[in-house]
C-alpha cells in the first residue's frame, strides 16, 4: 500500500468528480461516477441504493479499482492536472455511508453543509487502498 501524499489529499479535498473503473466477470472495464475523500492512506467512497449495483459486485468479485479525478483548477499549459489512483477496495463497510457522504459534502457542496438526503439507508462504504497515484500535478508518482 502506497501512503497518500499531502497533495492527493488537497485534490481530493477541492471535491473532484471521480471516475471509478471497476472489472466486469468478462474482463470489459465498468465505469461510473462517485464522490470520494481520503481517510488516512485509504480513498473512501459510500453508496446507499442499490447494494447489488455492478459496482459492488465487481469489488466484491476482483477488488482491483481505478480512479481518476481532474484538479478544478487549470495553470494555463497541456493538460488540466489530473491524478489517477490504481489500488484495490480492501474492505466494504456494511452502513456509515451517510457519516463519509457528510464529510464530503463539506468538499463537494460547501463548508458547513450535510448531504442531502437524509433519509437514506445505511448503505456501505468502500476503502480502497492506495497501490499506485500517477498522472499530472505533484501527486504523481516517477514510474
Amino acid at each position: 500500500m502506497t501512503r497518500v501524499s499531502a497533495s492527493l489529499r488537497d485534490l481530493f479535498e477541492t471535491g473532484p468528480l471521480v471516475h471509478v473503473t471497476t472489472i466486469d466477470p468478462d474482463g470489459t472495464p465498468h465505469t461510473t461516477l462517485s464522490w470520494a475523500g481520503v481517510d488516512g492512506d485509504e480513498i473512501v467512497m459510500a453508496t446507499f441504493f442499490n447494494l447489488e449495483q455492478r459496482k459492488l459486485r465487481n469489488v466484491r468479485r476482483d477488488p482491483r479499482i481505478v480512479l481518476s479525478a481532474h484538479a478544478k483548477q487549470f495553470e494555463g499549459h497541456g493538460l488540466w492536472p489530473y491524478a489517477v489512483v490504481q489500488g484495490r477496495v480492501d474492505r466494504i463497510t456494511e452502513g456509515g455511508a451517510l457519516a463519509v457522504m457528510d464529510r464530503l459534502a463539506q468538499f463537494y457542496i460547501g463548508p458547513g453543509q450535510q448531504y442531502p438526503m437524509r433519509d437514506a439507508p445505511a448503505g456501505v462504504v468502500l476503502h480502497v487502498a492506495v497501490d499506485r497515484v500517477y498522472g499530472q500535478g505533484p501527486w504523481a508518482q516517477a514510474d
